[in-house]
């Protein structure tokens, strides 16, 4: 008959309760849980800035309507655009290093994530060592040397000795209090901030190559009236000296008409070193040597005209699209994950170990049964007293209510950014369209001027004035047709568009 053993119900009870203590105490993670911020913005945009289909009628509408922002610069319809901006989301530099600091984030948190497993390793060694006679162990290795002990036994202390060691060991660290959770939580939240800090180098090269262009185009259109305007002027001249030679002016008007043709010669080198200068900077925005488009792009191309509709969604979106924003709560969750680390830092650590292997003063019989050893037990690190431990958590804690200022402080600077290119955006259209007005009238006073002028019925003065003041308009009209499409991409680049959602941060 087989008798079976009553187990204890205290025995059972601590069978039960440990695997649950265990559990609670793997699941016990100490600080503060981070909590999404709610950026605080306003309902709608200003009147000011969004208003933009009253006056004039030409205007681009603005609107708060949804909109993918993600290839925006396809709205100018600009196909010479288009191709600057794929090569430079390859080629750009300043892109390709951000990319690298997204992998040396993931390294940052694959080390940190490595504590979660034990580590092990391996250890071969030779060892020859001889104590010093004077003193009390090497002493007591000469004395005995190899003595004869009753019973048969001999015992050996050579002077020197060698000693052959292979051994294992091991050590894992239980995560009692979320130290190790709450540092993989910070690494997910810097590799966060190095993944925003990615799209915010993109939608920084996207606005400075469409804006380089657009300039490059608005300095190249001031350039052709300048060669214009000149080849008017030179008319005049050739004009007034016909006139002089008929006696019917005077040197004076000859050589004011030379003095304006001079003035207005002296124009186009300026106008030449702003095409220079974009086209340089292009070129360096796709990582290209100095002049490297200068083929493609020197020949003269009208500036990208503005979409009529601007969709640019309502201001609590901001927060959900603008990458510096983004990167501003990642701070926040990686410095509040730091105070976990900081308070976890304060409770015990238990550290669990296991060391093993074969030790023998001779190799041949290194790896016999006879000479294994082994140790294996847990370690308990109980800080009782360390101020610096304790000042840590302060630092985290001021450190992570800094970074909350700093987010506000993003959302506040994005929603001025933004609300500034909007007013600025309808201000220079309205600006475009009264030069535009302007221009028109100038042109019909100056053909009245001229023909004043060679009926005997106006002074050369009058024709003169009307001159520069058709070639001052003109230009500020190319100016102006330029900075509404610049306005337009500083609003894309406040609302922070030009990215797509990808998988950067993926482990």
């Amino acid at each position: 008959m087989i008798l079976m053993k009553r187990s204890h119900p205290i025995n059972r009870r601590a069978a039960v309760c440990a695997p649950l203590l265990a559990a609670l105490l793997a699941a016990c993670t100490v600080g503060p849980d981070f909590v999404r911020p709610t950026p605080q913005t306003p309902a709608h945009w200003s009147g000011q800035a969004a208003a933009s289909s009253a006056e004039p009628p030409q205007r681009s509408r603005v609107s708060e309507q949804s909109a993918d922002l993600r290839t925006w610069w396809s709205g100018f319809d600009d196909l010479k655009l288009d191709s600057l901006i794929d090569r430079a989301l390859v080629s750009n530099l300043d892109l390709r290093a951000a990319v690298l600091r997204i992998d040396e984030a993931r390294a940052q948190r694959a080390i940190f994530a490595a504590a979660y497993w034990p580590t092990l390793s391996l250890d071969a060694s030779y060892e020859r060592q001889r104590f010093s006679v004077t003193t009390p162990t090497g002493a007591l290795f000469n004395a005995v040397g190899s003595a004869h002990l009753p019973g048969g036994a001999n015992a050996s202390l050579p002077n020197p000795y060698n000693q052959f060691q292979l051994s294992a060991g091991a050590s894992w660290e239980i995560d009692l209090f979320g130290r190790v959770r709450r540092s993989v939580e910070a690494a997910d939240a810097s590799l966060q901030v190095s993944v925003e800090d990615h799209r915010a180098v993109m939608v920084s090269v996207l606005a400075d190559v469409s804006q380089s262009y657009i300039e490059l185009r608005g300095a190249q259109a001031r350039l052709a009236i300048a060669r214009e305007n000149l080849i008017t002027i030179d008319e005049l001249l050739e004009l007034t000296r016909q006139r002089r030679a008929a006696g019917l002016t005077t040197e004076i008007d000859v050589s004011n008409a030379t003095a304006q043709s001079l003035v207005t010669r002296a124009e186009v080198p300026a106008f030449e070193f702003e095409i220079t200068q974009s086209i340089n900077q292009l070129s360096q925005l796709l990582a290209l040597e100095p002049e490297a488009l200068r083929d493609e792009l020197g020949s003269a191309a009208p500036v990208p005209s503005v979409p009529t509709d601007v969709s640019i969604g309502l201001p609590a979106e901001l927060a959900r699209r603008r990458p510096d924003i983004r990167e501003a709560e990642a701070n926040l969750h990686a410095a509040t994950a730091q105070i976990g680390v900081a308070v976890a830092n304060l409770f015990p650590r238990l550290t669990l170990a296991a060391n093993g292997g074969f030790q023998s003063a001779g190799a041949g019989n290194l790896l016999e049964w006879a000479s294994r050893f082994a140790s294996v037990g847990p370690s308990l690190d109980l800080p009782v007293f360390d101020r610096g431990r304790w000042k840590t958590v302060r630092l985290y804690d001021v450190r992570a209510q800094e970074a909350a200022l700093a987010y506000q402080r993003t959302v506040l600077n994005a929603l001025h950014e933004v609300e500034n290119a909007l007013a600025a955006y309808g201000a220079d259209q309205q600006r475009r369209a009264w030069l535009d007005a302007t221009v028109a009238q100038n042109r019909d006073a100056l053909t009245l001027s001229r023909q004043r002028y060679e009926s005997g019925l106006a002074t050369f003065i009058e024709v003169l004035d009307a001159e520069r003041t058709l070639q001052q308009n003109e230009l500020a009209l190319a100016d102006s047709i330029s900075a509404v499409s610049t306005d337009l991409v500083r609003v894309y680049r406040a609302l922070g568009g030009g990215w797509q959602q990808t998988s950067l941060a993926a482990r």
